[in-house]
Formats: structure tokens, C-alpha cells, sequence
């Protein structure tokens, strides 16, 4: 159902637009067309004005047909050389050269009648399929909202309002932002592997990408916090019950990270997303992925989806929403509340429900772990050191431990660089599913699709709205 609604929603749009593109070129035809109904009257002011022997009016009735009159028009041809003739003294041959007039004005009035019945014609199917395929897509959409209504409403309590604008219009900046960041990494490769192109162009497009590279940085970091959408959002645009991420909140600055990748340049792998980022990403083949919020921070860290809960208050909360979850990945960490879910989670919920992601060094959090399982995990002893994630953790029905180590297989190069790829691949193991590697990175993607769909809407609407007033 997930596949089908975003299918409809990308069908609805392009056609749409194309059905708004063919109603406004439509529109323009029909107000020619109204508009030159005034063409009998105007040609009768100009064998007035050739009767009073004024050249100015003449000139004035010109034109307006030189505006109005179709293109090609007969009628504005005869005018115009009626009103030259007219400014040259001869009134006789103006008369000569518009004595006809009326005729072609009959027939330049059947061309606009003509080419807008067609426009009509054209854009009728357009805007019957597009009207048909919005309806579907809002039918869609009010079931999508629906599954996930009980998990809304009580996100909803806890996340701050913001202002309608301001989404959209970040996804536009950052939408630039990631247009500059590849256009100058493309600049960058340009420049390293073109040995034909002149030097002195090379410096200019090697300086042009080192400025792009700099100016997209600081817009991205400016704008991608700001486009993010909050929780309640997340989960109305999806049919699937959340995968709730649960932390320690002094985790977020490691999580905060963009692990650079080796060889980037010479690879054209490129990736500006933090790690928590590139993890949601693979989560979301399961679902949307929300989070509790650090309380009091200004802009929402990238990645899961942020909603605040009451500092003095989040437990019912939390409980509340490891029941609504399909699933729970948990990091472990020092915190008190952070083992205080631990525990919940491994007494109020079905086994297969819990993941656990283990922080490299971790051995007291693992010997605290063992604390509380049926089985060791043994990893209290070979917890490795120097890992955002050393390990995963999945369970069976009788909650004894399967651990999945993170990193490269013995002998495997280090093909993607980022170690979120090999707690993906983890993951994967320990949940028995696939997802592939571009999921991690997709963000970048879904981006430009939405941007796509954002501007050109922004120049249909200025379009449609000049339309409008020009009438």
C-alpha cells in the first residue's frame, strides 16, 4: 500500500502539473479570444478617426490590435500600413488598405474560437485524469494518516508548533545547497581528471568548486535542520507502525558525525549525512523512525524524527510508544533512564520487538547487560574498541542473545568507508531482512524529488495568479 500511494502521489503530480501547463496556455487562448471580441468596435473607431483625420487615433486603434490581434493576424497587417498611410497624410489610401477590414477581422476571430477549442480539447483529458488521480491520492493519504493516528496524537502533545512556511521554503535552500555541493565536487573531478582542458580553465572551475563546496556547506548546515520534518509529519506519510529509537541524549554528538569516506574523489562516493542520518535511512525499511528530543535544544538533530516529551514526565510517554512501535532499537549507554527503558522494554515487550546497538568500548554497559538476559552475550570480554557501534543485538522468543559484530568480514576491503554501512549490514543479519546500501543515503535523494516537485509548482502558481489578474 506504501508503494501504491507513492506511486499515485508521483502520478498525480506530473500529471497535474502537465494538466495545469495545458489549463493555462488554455486560458491565455480564451482571454485572446474574449479580448478581440472588441475588435469590430475598435475598427469602427478607426474609420472614425480616419473620418476626423486624426493620425493619433488611428495610430491609438493600431495598437491595440498590434496587442490583441492573433498572431499571424490579417486584420493587424491592414491596420498597421491604414495607420502609417494615416500618419502620412493619406487618409484615402488608409481607407484603401482597411476597406476590407471587417472580413479579416471575421476571420482572425474564427482562428482564436478555433485554437482555443483545441487548447480545450488538449487539456480537458489532462485535467479529468489529473482531478481523478489527486482524489485517489487524498483518499490514499486520509487511510496513511489514519493507521497511524493513536501514535500522532500523542506525539502531537509534545511537539512545538512551527510555522507552515518555513518547511518548504528550506527544502528549496537546501535543495541549492545540495545543487552548489555537486556541482562543485563535480568541479573537483573535473579538474583532477580532464588533462585537455586548458589550465587557466582548469583554475577557474577548480576555484569555482572549491567556493561551491564552501558556500554549500554553510547553507546545508543552515537549512536541512530547519527542513526537517517533526515527528507528527513523519509518521502521517506512512502507512507502517514507527521504529522508535531510543538513546543515551550525550550519544547525539557522536551520532552528529559525517564519517568521511576513502577515496571519495576517486570513487565519486560522496555523502554529507550524519551517521544517525545514514542509520534512519536503513531503519526505514521498517518504518519511520522517531525519537525522543534532548529537551531545551534549539533545532532538531538530523536523523530520527524529534518529539519533546516532559522533562519531569517522559515515562508514560516512552512506555506508550514501545507499545505502538513495530520495533526498538536501543543504544546502549550510561544513563540511568536510558536502563530504565532497557528494562521495559525487556519486560513489557515481545522479544523479537528489541534491538540493541552496542557502543565500541562497551564492556561494563555489555557485563551490565548480562545482568538482566537469561544468557551472556558474552561480550562483557571482546567488546572491540574505537566503533561508534561494535555490536548488535537481536533476541530469540526465550530472550537469549544473538550478537552480530559490526565491521568488515575478515579480508573484505573497506568498499564503502562509512562504518554506518557495516551497522546496517548488522542489522540486517540480526533481523533477517535487506535493504540496500543507497537506503543508508538517501536522503540527498528524496530531497531533489521533493524540490522538483516544489519549484516548479512555485512558477505554475506565479503563472497561473498573472492569469488571473489579467483578466
Amino acid at each position: 500500500m506504501r508503494t501504491l500511494t507513492s506511486l499515485v502521489t508521483a502520478a498525480a503530480a506530473v500529471v497535474g502539473y502537465v494538466a495545469l501547463i495545458l489549463a493555462i496556455a488554455a486560458g491565455i487562448d480564451l482571454r485572446e479570444r474574449l479580448t478581440f471580441h472588441d475588435a469590430p468596435a475598435q475598427y469602427a473607431a478607426f474609420v472614425a478617426a480616419l473620418d476626423r483625420g486624426s493620425a493619433q487615433d488611428a495610430r491609438a486603434v493600431s495598437d491595440w490590435f498590434r496587442d490583441n490581434a492573433p498572431s499571424p493576424s490579417k486584420s493587424r497587417a491592414s491596420i498597421s500600413l491604414g495607420a502609417d498611410s494615416a500618419e502620412d497624410g493619406d487618409f484615402d489610401l488608409a481607407r484603401r488598405f482597411t476597406d476590407d477590414v471587417a472580413a479579416k477581422i471575421s476571420e482572425d476571430q474564427a482562428t482564436l474560437d478555433r485554437d482555443t477549442a483545441d487548447a480545450w480539447s488538449l487539456a480537458a483529458p489532462w485535467l479529468v485524469i489529473g482531478a481523478i488521480l489527486v482524489g485517489v491520492t487524498v483518499f490514499l493519504r486520509r487511510r496513511r494518516r489514519a493507521a497511524n493516528a493513536e501514535v500522532v496524537e500523542l506525539v502531537n502533545q509534545f511537539v512545538p508548533p512551527r510555522p507552515v512556511w518555513r518547511r518548504p521554503v528550506f527544502m528549496v535552500v537546501t535543495g541549492i545547497g545540495y545543487t552548489l555541493l555537486i556541482g562543485g565536487f563535480m568541479g573537483l573531478i573535473v579538474v583532477t581528471r580532464a588533462n585537455a582542458i586548458p589550465w587557466d580553465v582548469r583554475g577557474f572551475i577548480l576555484g569555482g568548486g572549491v567556493v561551491g563546496l564552501v558556500i554549500s556547506y554553510y547553507v546545508l548546515r543552515y537549512s536541512r535542520p530547519r527542513s526537517a520534518r517533526a515527528a507528527a509529519q513523519v509518521l502521517q506519510a506512512d502507512w507502517r507502525k514507527p521504529v522508535l529509537y531510543l538513546r543515551d541524549f550525550s550519544h547525539d554528538q557522536s551520532a552528529a558525525v559525517v564519517d568521511g569516506v576513502p577515496g571519495a574523489l576517486a570513487s565519486g562516493l560522496l555523502t554529507i549525512h550524519s551517521r544517525e542520518e545514514q542509520l534512519v535511512g536503513a531503519l526505514g525499511a521498517f518504518g519511520p523512525v522517531i525519537a525522543v528530543g534532548r529537551p531545551g535544544e534549539p533545532l532538531p538533530h538530523l536523523g530520527a524524527a524529534r518529539f519533546y516529551l516532559p522533562f519531569d514526565d517522559w515515562q508514560p510517554g516512552v512506555l506508550k510508544l514501545m507499545d505502538l512501535s513495530q520495533l526498538i532499537v536501543l543504544r546502549l549507554g550510561e544513563g540511568e533512564g536510558l536502563w530504565w527503558e532497557v528494562e521495559q522494554a525487556r519486560t513489557t515487550q515481545p522479544p523479537g520487538k528489541l534491538v540493541l546497538l552496542i557502543p565500541g568500548g562497551g564492556h561494563g554497559l555489555a557485563g551490565r547487560l548480562d545482568e538482566l538476559l537469561p544468557a551472556p552475550t558474552g561480550l562483557a570480554k571482546s567488546a572491540p574498541t574505537g566503533q561508534w557501534t561494535s555490536a548488535v543485538v537481536a533476541f530469540d522468543h526465550e530472550w537469549h542473545p544473538r550478537v552480530h559484530a559490526v565491521g568488515p568480514f575478515p579480508g573484505e576491503k573497506n568498499k564503502y568507508g562509512a562504518p554506518v554501512f557495516y551497522v546496517a549490514r548488522a542489522m540486517q543479519e540480526a533481523l533477517g531482512v535487506r535493504w540496500s546500501a543507497v537506503r543508508i543515503n538517501s536522503g540527498m535523494l528524496k530531497t531533489f524529488g521533493k524540490v522538483l516537485l516544489i519549484v516548479p509548482a512555485f512558477f505554475l502558481i506565479f503563472f497561473l495568479l498573472r492569469l488571473i489578474f489579467a483578466w
